[in-house]
């Protein structure tokens, strides 16, 4: 009756196994390190690279720990905050002699202390948020109608524009806030304009007006449209975060959406707020030139000469030189995408960029009178150039479509992409909270998090012990295999954890014993009818199991709520609740019962169970089970 298949015990012990395994991370604890990624792509990060971080620290007399490199950065760790300041000192110095152009990104990080057998089986420990780890919270604030006005600025242009093409006349084309206005003199002019923007525009409604001796239409961004605009000005700013926050070598940045126009940043380590504002508001520009390509210029290039009167030196992503001339041809402002793709013809990768109607115009003139020349893309930053690519002009490009290619690699073409994309914001935003978190108040907060979940485990642990004895300790038993298997799948997910969710951590051992005492009150139920100790075992687990899920499941569906509207703090607490209650069901019920059946089961002339005293209300009696 109570005998578990064997296949019931092997998934009860590969579910220990791996539970274990995933953990047991969380036990070795963190770090000093300091993190040396590239800041440009001339840059390199290889063998060469690594010996010239362990020469650094042996000439400073810094013992390390361990100097490795992993993927694309170089980890040394320490045994102490004192040394890896020390030790930062020593590499910043070595790899970045000149402060003013560093080609490389030195942080302050914490890594995992894990075995590497541990880390080759991709067990990694849970990340730690803000709260826990200290660091710094930024609350930004994106205007929503600034990026609304920018966009109507440019259709306004593309407006202007199609209606030359279309040989259509106007008496002037003027934007008010969002909103386009456009004058006529004649009606049929205002038809035609309308069939235009009807046509070309379909982001824009349009409303016509007359006072008798001007006609005017009035263009107006859609419901939808706008929603499109504000939502596509949040990504893109999001992407530029993403991109700045990269050189300040955070290991788990939190950038994320919060409501329509806000987004929340939260940097786990870092302590210069100053340095982070800095980083958080630059801003970048990009400058379309053409190559100076006379023969001064070339020597220029091999640094023979000097750079010819007009034109300027910059470097290439590689390294190379090229001297470029001042006058700038376009700029960002005339640059609405780019994205990754492919060339039509050598199926090479390759980035397509679109120019809004003036950029578009201005470009094909160029192309057409320049072709067979090179012309340099440039990325400023902080009033330093960097020239992204250089390609050459191979025939006349209108349409407002152009195609970067040439020697050009998959990753090469997403990272090109997303400088030009993201190199600056797509719509301002402004600091309205901010917060910075010590790491010893992250210490702290660990430390009162743990001893809250250890105490709360003993207290629970020991009443149950004490009221229902053997079964006590079973149900103990599962309550930390409930707990264990929690961290697991916390870690497998590599979710932060959280205060508060250290807090929900707390709450599911309260939660997941409650199913251990419906299935022991109702073991004792039966035992209390005069059902034999097998049959009252059998019994309890069926009957409590339908109970168990009833409570589970609302329980279950209040978490997905917290988890589905809340945000911030609350989806940490409530993605440990939700996690918690599916273990708990599996640890209370599937294994306790599973431990059971291997302790009692085997017992065929069972006469009684240690699960404590049974009252007997109708008499008034007690009887010791034990």
């Amino acid at each position: 009756m109570n005998r578990y298949p064997v296949w019931k015990y092997a998934i009860l012990v590969i579910a220990l196994l791996v539970g274990s395994l995933f953990a047991l991370p969380n036990l070795f604890g963190e770090s000093p390190a300091v993190q040396v990624s590239v800041a440009k792509a001339s840059a390199k990060l290889d063998a060469a690279a690594l010996v010239r971080v362990e020469d650094a620290l042996k000439a400073a007399g810094v013992g390390a720990e361990a100097v490795t490199l992993e993927g694309t950065s170089i980890k040394a760790r320490f045994s102490n905050t004192d040394i890896q300041l020390k030790a930062k000192d020593a590499i910043q110095k070595a790899l970045n002699p000149d402060p003013a152009e560093p080609g490389y990104v030195v942080a302050l990080n914490l890594l995992s202390r894990s075995p590497a057998w541990l880390s080759a089986l991709r067990a990694s420990p849970m990340y730690l948020g803000l709260d826990l780890r200290g660091g710094v919270h930024f609350m930004l604030q994106v205007d929503m109608q600034a990026a609304l006005s920018k966009k109507a600025e440019s259709l306004a242009g593309d407006i202007r524009s199609s209606l030359r093409e279309k040989n259509v006349r106007h008496s002037g084309i003027t934007r008010n806030g969002q909103t386009i206005e456009i004058r006529f003199r004649e009606a049929p002019a205002m038809e035609a304009a309308k069939r235009v923007v009807q046509d070309q525009f379909t982001d824009l409604e349009t409303v016509e007006t007359s006072d008798g001796a001007e006609f005017r239409m009035v263009a107006s961004i859609k419901p939808v449209s706008a929603r499109n605009v504000q939502s596509q000005a949040i990504k893109q700013n999001i992407t530029t975060l993403h991109n700045r926050i990269n050189e300040l070598g955070v290991a788990e940045p939190v950038i994320q959406q919060q409501g329509l126009d806000r987004i929340v940043v939260q940097l786990p380590g870092v302590q210069d707020t100053a340095k982070a504002k800095d980083i958080l508001g630059r801003t970048a520009t990009l400058e379309i030139r053409m190559v100076d390509e006379g023969s001064e210029a070339r020597a220029a290039e091999m640094g023979t000469a000097p750079v010819p009167f007009g034109s300027e030196r910059y470097l290439e992503r590689n390294g190379q030189a090229v001297i470029v001339k001042k006058q700038v041809i376009l700029t960002g402002d005339n640059l609405t995408d780019a994205q990754p793709g492919f060339d039509n013809q050598t199926q090479e990768a390759a980035v397509h960029l679109t120019l809004d109607a003036k950029g578009a115009r201005i470009f094909r003139d160029v192309t057409r009178e320049s072709i067979g020349k090179r012309m340099a893309i440039l990325l400023f930053e902080k009033g330093k150039g960097e020239v992204v690519t250089a390609p050459v002009i191979r025939s006349e490009i209108g349409g407002g479509r152009v195609q970067i290619s040439g020697r050009m690699t998959t990753v090469e073409a997403n990272d090109t992409a997303l400088l030009l994309r993201a190199g600056s914001l797509a719509a301002p935003m402004e600091i309205i909270e901010e917060r910075t978190i010590g790491p010893s108040l992250g210490a702290e907060n660990i430390a009162k998090g743990f001893n809250s979940v250890t105490w709360g485990f003993l207290a629970v642990a020991f009443f149950m012990c004490v009221y229902y004895m053997l079964f006590g300790v079973i149900s103990s038993i599962a309550l930390a295999v409930n707990l264990l298997l929690l961290v697991a799948v916390l870690s497998m997910l590599q979710a932060t954890l959280t205060l508060p969710g250290m807090a929900a951590m707390a709450l599911v051992l309260g939660m997941a014993i409650d199913s251990n005492v419906l299935i022991n009150e109702r073991v004792r139920e039966e035992l209390r009818g005069g059902a034999s100790p097998q049959a009252a075992i059998h019994a309890g687990y069926d009957r409590a199991w339908a109970t168990i899920i009833d409570s589970n499941v609302t329980t279950l569906i209040a978490g997905l709520a917290l988890l589905a509207f809340g945000s911030g703090p609350v989806r940490g607490f409530a993605v440990v609740h939700c996690l918690g209650i599916l273990t708990s069901m599996f640890s209370g019920v599937f294994f306790s019962r599973g431990v059971v059946n291997l302790w009692y089961g085997r017992q065929k002339k069972l006469k009684a169970v240690s699960i404590g005293t049974v009252w007997r209300p109708d008499s008034g009696n007690q009887v010791s089970t034990s």
